[in-house]
């Protein structure tokens, strides 16, 4: 049995009502009401079946829709894995990190076309990243402090699922300057990312060791939940590019997060209309 999520900034109640008969509802509730930054609704006994009604009347009201299984629970989610760049966070690290060196119009048209899964996501970073070289390291520093912010809904999805002892495991294709910054401020239990390298303060342009792609992220969720011991439907994963797909996959809720078109096509679950809270509505 299923239940169906709706959600979104507001939502009509006469849409909810066509969305019930659309899916063969039998009751239709408010899902944690005054919790999240915005409006949810869980409509019960949901038919799977009607899943492309519900996506094409979704996609015209500008609502996220989930159908979920009725017995999903946060206190049996064991693992929570989390893109940063665009995901955790709203920003993209590398394209604000090329505006401190005046290149960000051609560093960002890189990013974007990698994040929708038209490059090679090792070679456009190794590119990105030699465009960079000779940049002071204190330029990482400011793009910290002044363009870091956090995707809303972040702090409250965290302080639940640290609440029910979930771990936390961020992962991405960006860099460690950033991601260990976060992990100290989040508390996140780990954090893996790639190495600029540095030499007498300035960047070379060059990263050390493996590059965190796509396969790697992948091969991280598997290996913490194993360590874990914890079943697939256990293990939430987020994310917004391409280099986020076989993470979303190996997930139980792989949630695709104000992605492109090709992530969210493929990803079982997407939110567009909410923060990062919206993980939350599932497991009302």
């Amino acid at each position: 049995m299923y239940k169906l999520i709706i959600q979104a900034p507001e939502i009509a109640t006469q849409n909810l009502k066509r969305l019930a008969q659309l899916c063969g509802a039998s009751e239709i509730s408010a899902v944690r009401a005054g919790q999240l930054a915005h409006q949810a609704f869980k409509l019960q006994a949901a038919e799977p079946d009607s899943q492309a009604a519900v996506a094409t009347f979704c996609a015209e009201a500008g609502y996220d829709y989930a159908f979920v299984a009725h017995d999903a629970r946060l206190a049996d989610i064991g693992l929570v894995v989390m893109d940063m760049d665009s995901t955790l966070i709203t920003i993209e690290c590398i394209d604000e990190i090329a505006d401190m060196q005046g290149i960000k119009e051609q560093v960002a048209a890189i990013t974007a076309r990698s994040m929708r899964g038209e490059l090679d996501f090792r070679q456009s970073l190794t590119e990105r990243v030699a465009l960079l070289a000779g940049l002071e390291e204190s330029a990482l520093e400011r793009v910290y402090n002044e363009r870091l912010q956090l995707m809303p809904g972040a702090p409250t999805l965290l302080k639940a699922v640290h609440g029910v002892g979930a771990r936390t495991l961020l992962i991405s294709g960006g860099f460690t300057f950033f991601t260990e910054r976060l992990q100290a401020k989040l508390g996140l239990s780990r954090a893996i990312a790639n190495v600029l390298e540095v030499v007498d303060g300035r960047l070379t342009g060059r990263i050390v060791g493996d590059i965190v792609d796509a396969q790697r992220k992948a091969d991280e969720l598997a290996r913490y939940q194993a360590e874990l011991g914890l079943r697939r439907e256990q293990v939430i994963a987020l994310g917004d590019g391409a280099n986020d797909l076989l993470m979303l996959a190996a997930a139980g809720f792989g949630i695709a997060c104000h992605a492109k078109p090709k992530v969210k096509a493929e990803a079982a679950f997407a939110l567009d209309q909410t923060g990062l809270d919206g993980v939350l509505a599932y497991f009302d």
